[in-house]
């Protein structure tokens, strides 16, 4: 099945996601989908409110970049291959303490071509269920922690955007107004259809 990235100012990206009860083909199906579009896009993560589906459900991949990160899984450290693509229900995070707070550039798929800076904890727990609904425990810190932080935040319904400060925010505006100019245009278009 192809999916649609939708963009900002759909209202689908502000709604905070059900929670997944029934773990079964459809799901397991939706998790692979949700992989092949995300591999499509080049992105690393991608939220089930991204492609029009208010869940608490995500998908992340970071085999294609550079593992400047650590991460546990479940108590050990399985290498990366075994467990991208990672698919993620209902994650609950817990910010370690004494975790640094670092600023880096993030971007998003429902936000073609706009990047901006983003403070985030480094280190975070999150507990989920993978697309079986087997409880998972995983401990991780850089790029693996900020991905997992920015899909969860999607699955809420808080935007990277939202995380920004208002001097990054502004270096970004018009292309954000027009972004949203342009899905609005889309959206009274399909409706016209």
């Amino acid at each position: 099945m192809s999916l649609t990235i939708v963009h900002y100012n759909d209202p689908i990206l502000r709604k905070k996601g059900e929670k997944i009860t029934v773990f079964d083909a459809a799901l397991a199906q939706l998790a692979q989908d949700m992989v092949a579009q995300m591999h499509e896009a080049q992105g690393i993560g991608l939220a089930a409110q991204q492609i029009g589906r208010a869940i608490q459900f995500c998908v992340v991949d970071l085999r294609p970049v550079d593992p400047d990160f650590t991460w546990e899984l479940d108590g050990a450290k399985p290498p990366l291959d075994l467990i991208m693509p990672m698919a993620i229900a209902n994650p609950e995070i817990t910010f370690l303490p004494k975790t640094d707070i670092v600023i880096y550039e993030e971007g998003c798929l429902s936000f073609p071509k706009i990047r901006g800076d983003v403070e985030r904890p480094d280190q975070i727990r999150v507990t989920f269920q993978d697309e079986r609904g087997v409880p998972h425990t995983l401990v991780c810190d850089g790029l693996f922690s900020r991905c997992i932080q920015h899909e969860t935040d999607h699955l809420n319904g808080i935007l990277f955007i939202d995380r920004m400060t208002k001097k990054v925010r502004s270096k970004i505006d018009e292309p954000v107004k027009e972004l949203a100019k342009a899905t609005r245009a889309a959206a009274k278009s399909e409706e016209k259809k």
